[in-house]
């Protein structure tokens, strides 16, 4: 065990991962700066032949920007290979809603990513009409109105589910934060008493949902992340061995206490990508 990388559970480890499951912002890349060594991991995972996804549970941008915006960090990524938490909430919206009429409070990529999996959304004038609404999904919304969130609240209190893209309270910005997805459903659920089925990390929902897409089971999929709370949490619910990176929220003197707090003890602790990568590189294929 060098002192890059600590192993807690060696016998979940045993094995080359055939895929991993990557969380970006403080894992691949921090606001605007990428991570040392973020795409060199990437490259050489896939030269290994252990597929790379990243999952975010930004709501707002497109499978398509998140790629752009991950190869502008040097790491070649492709949408295919990329799962929003609104991508998810689409997914699980056809298959146990194929038939709702769902109102919206989120932005353009949650919209696409509805609208490509054939979920109706009335437009304004068709809820103005008195069109049938009998889901509600949220996600970030960062121009919803107090006439939206109430319109939100009346469909809740008339009987229609509700999706949340993702639980996130906070949405960091420069050097400040927004409120998040999060923020949103407290209000909504606080006036409602109607709790929202989540589906981004921390829940399994979404790691599912990555399964399933990159045809692997939860024994072969590693989940890389930096929150102890959200990645490490997701990836115990799915089953998935986890590895916390110290390029984020948890340092080298504050992790295990992060962890035990947020009841999620990672299998192994990195220091970074490149320890990932050795760790990685030492295993057999399985």
């Amino acid at each position: 065990m060098s002192q890059q990388t600590a192993l807690l559970r060696e016998e979940r480890l045993a094995e080359r991962p055939k895929a991993v499951l990557l969380d970006l912002d403080g894992t691949l890349y921090r606001g605007d700066l990428p991570i040392d060594g973020a795409s060199r991991l990437v490259t050489g995972l896939e030269e290994a032949g252990v597929a790379c996804w990243y999952l975010t549970n930004n709501s707002t941008r497109t499978p398509e920007q998140v790629a752009a915006h991950l190869r502008g960090f040097g790491i070649s990524a492709s949408a295919d290979r990329v799962i929003t938490s609104a991508a998810a909430a689409a997914h699980y919206a056809k298959q146990r809603h194929p038939e709702a009429v769902a109102y919206v409070i989120g932005e353009h990529g949650l919209r696409s990513a509805l609208a490509e999996a054939g979920i109706a959304m009335p437009s304004e004038e068709e809820l103005s009409a008195g069109a049938p609404v009998n889901l509600v999904v949220q996600g970030l919304d960062r121009g919803v109105t107090y006439g939206q969130l109430t319109a939100a609240l009346g469909y809740l209190l008339s009987g229609a589910d509700y999706l949340l893209t993702n639980p996130d309270r906070r949405l960091p910005v420069g050097d400040g934060f927004l409120p998040g997805a999060g923020s949103l459903a407290a209000l909504l659920e606080t006036a409602s008493d109607v709790a929202p089925v989540v589906i981004g990390k921390p829940s399994g929902i979404m790691m599912r949902y990555a399964l399933d897409l990159a045809g692997v089971r939860a024994r072969e999929a590693w989940v890389i992340g930096d929150n102890p709370h959200t990645d490490l949490a997701a990836g115990l619910a799915a089953g998935c061995p986890t590895v916390l990176v110290l390029t984020g929220i948890c340092g080298p003197d504050d992790w295990r206490l992060r962890c035990e707090r947020a009841d999620a003890m990672p299998d192994a602790v990195c220091a970074g990508p490149e320890a990932v990568g050795a760790l990685i590189a030492g295993l057999g294929a399985g």
